[in-house]
């Protein structure tokens, strides 16, 4: 089943423990994605707008910086161009991160790798 369409997947719980989650992504960026890391990304896509991380390109392909919608409509995105991106796998881990911890209250306990902090 395709859960970017779910309407249920918009409610799915994410819970903090669920590591292998994350580890799939981290090692599948681009897909093929389990059912549950369907819903989970889903999830993270879906919701007010306001807010939500996203990725500005700098250089078509080569370079992107770090963005967060602004929490009305009509006002400029933030751009931080002090974090900055040569990859998009790199970039788009670290959105993954930030939403996960939105998301949960708690910062997700894997590295730029995807290995378990110490």
């Amino acid at each position: 089943m395709d859960h970017t369409s779910d309407p249920n997947a918009a409610c799915y719980r994410i819970d903090p423990q669920r590591t292998d989650l994350a580890r799939e992504f981290r090692s599948h960026i681009r897909g093929p994605y389990s059912q549950e890391l369907q819903k989970l990304l889903h999830r993270m896509r879906w919701g007010p707008v306001g807010g939500r991380y996203l990725l500005y390109v700098l250089e078509p392909g080569r370079r992107w910086a770090l963005a967060q919608m602004p929490p009305e409509r009509g006002q400029k995105v933030r751009l931080f161009l002090d974090c900055r991106f040569d990859s998009l796998d790199a970039a788009e881990w670290h959105v993954f991160r930030l939403r996960w911890q939105a998301l949960t209250g708690c910062e997700l306990p894997l590295d730029e790798t995807g290995s378990e902090r110490p």
